[in-house]
């Protein structure tokens, strides 16, 4: 889907419904690996705006989404010092 007059963008993700907007970001996070091997450094450019206009939403509609404790900087560095 993409929006009027801007065919290369794709839909605002405010205006995408929560499913669409988690569809959205499986999608781009699956095809980042092969974007960043094989992707022109325009498409590479276009991928990481498109994926960070994705997140900044998810982010802007889950604001208290629960963290992991492993993934933050502290967690990283007792898993490091437990190996």
């Amino acid at each position: 889907m993409t929006q009027a007059g801007n065919p290369r963008r794709g839909i605002e993700p405010a205006r995408l419904g929560e499913q669409e907007l988690i569809r959205e970001l499986e999608n781009i996070h699956r095809s980042r690996h092969d974007t960043l091997l094989h992707g022109s450094p325009a498409s590479l450019a276009a991928h990481t705006t498109r994926m960070a206009q994705l997140e900044e939403e998810y982010l802007r509609r889950h604001p208290d989404r629960p963290v992991s404790a492993a993934r933050t900087r502290a967690g990283a560095r007792a898993r490091t010092h437990q190996e």
